[in-house]
C-alpha cells in the first residue's frame, strides 16, 4: 500500500523552523497500532491522519509515543495540505476530532485556526517545584492537560534548563512556562517529561490555555505570542468567548509516499 505523506513546518514561513508535522491522507482508518508506528517512524512532534469524504473531514493526531486529543500545529499542517493540494478551490476546512470541531481558514498567505479555549486555574505549588524548574515561579496554575508556571521575565524563560526527571517525580509531565515578552505580549516554552520529544517547538494547544490567562492579565483579547524554543515560532492570538483564534503561517518541506 502506498500512503501519501507530507512534511509541513508550521507557525513559520521558513523551513527548518517552527513546529514540524507529518500529514497522511487515508481512505479509511488504519489500525491504531499502525498509525502509532507511522508516527514513531516519522519522529516528528505530531503526525496528522486525515479522512475526507463528502466534504466531511476527520483528523487524528499521534506523537511518536501516544495519540493526542488536541493538536494545534497538526491541525494547521492538515489544513495546509488539504487547502493547497487536495481542495485548492476552498478557503476553509473544518475537522471533526476527539478534541472537538476545529476550523482552519486561509487568509492570503496565512491561516486562522479556531480552537477551543482551555483555561487554567490556580493550584498549590508542589514542594520541590523550584528544584525541577530551576527557578521559583511567581504563580502556578493547571488544567486537565497542562501545568502552567508563571515566571517574571522573558530572560528567565529563555535561559530555563529544567530537571525533567525531578518534574516527572513530582507528577508534572507536561509543563508550560510563560512570562511577559520583551517584544511580544508574552513568551512561552513547553516541556514534556516522558516521550521522545522533551520540548515542543511551537504548541497551538498550549495557547488555548495561555490566551485566557494573558487576556485577563493584560486586559486585551488580541495578543502577539512567541514560543522561544530552539526552532521558535510566532503566533497572533485572539480570545473570542470560549474559542482561541491563532493566525500563523506554514510551509511545505517535502511530499511523497510511504510504502506499507
Amino acid at each position: 500500500m502506498e500512503l501519501p505523506i507530507y512534511h509541513i513546518d508550521t507557525f513559520t514561513d521558513k523551513i527548518f523552523t517552527g513546529n514540524p508535522a507529518g500529514v497522511c491522507l487515508l481512505s479509511e482508518w488504519l489500525p491504531d497500532e499502525l498509525m502509532q508506528s507511522i508516527a514513531a517512524e516519522n519522529h516528528l512532534p505530531a503526525t496528522s491522519f486525515i479522512i475526507s469524504k463528502d466534504e466531511k473531514h476527520e483528523v487524528r493526531w499521534f506523537s511518536p509515543t501516544e495519540e493526542l486529543t488536541l493538536c494545534g500545529h497538526g491541525s494547521l499542517a492538515a489544513a495546509y495540505v488539504l487547502l493547497r493540494w487536495i481542495y485548492p478551490w476552498l478557503d476553509e476546512v473544518t475537522f471533526e476530532s476527539k478534541g472537538g470541531l476545529i476550523t482552519v481558514r486561509k487568509q492570503q498567505e496565512a491561516y486562522l485556526i479556531n480552537l477551543p479555549a482551555h483555561p487554567a486555574f490556580p493550584a498549590d505549588m508542589p514542594e520541590g517545584l523550584e528544584l525541577g524548574l530551576g527557578v521559583e515561579p511567581r504563580q502556578f496554575l493547571k488544567n486537565d492537560k497542562f501545568h502552567l508556571a508563571i515566571l517574571e521575565s522573558e530572560k528567565q524563560v529563555r535561559q530555563l534548563k529544567p530537571n525533567l526527571y525531578k518534574l516527572d517525580e513530582l507528577g508534572l509531565r507536561k509543563v508550560v512556562v510563560t512570562a511577559p515578552g520583551d517584544r511580544t505580549d508574552f513568551v512561552s516554552r513547553y516541556f514534556i517529561t516522558r516521550g521522545l520529544i522533551q520540548e515542543d517547538p511551537v504548541t497551538g494547544s498550549s495557547h488555548c490555555m495561555l490566551m485566557p490567562y494573558w487576556a485577563r492579565r493584560l486586559n486585551k483579547n488580541r495578543l502577539q505570542a512567541q514560543q522561544v524554543s530552539q526552532r521558535g515560532g510566532n503566533l497572533i492570538c485572539e480570545l473570542k468567548q470560549d474559542r482561541v483564534m491563532i493566525k500563523a503561517n506554514a510551509i511545505a518541506v517535502s511530499q511523497g509516499t510511504m510504502t506499507l
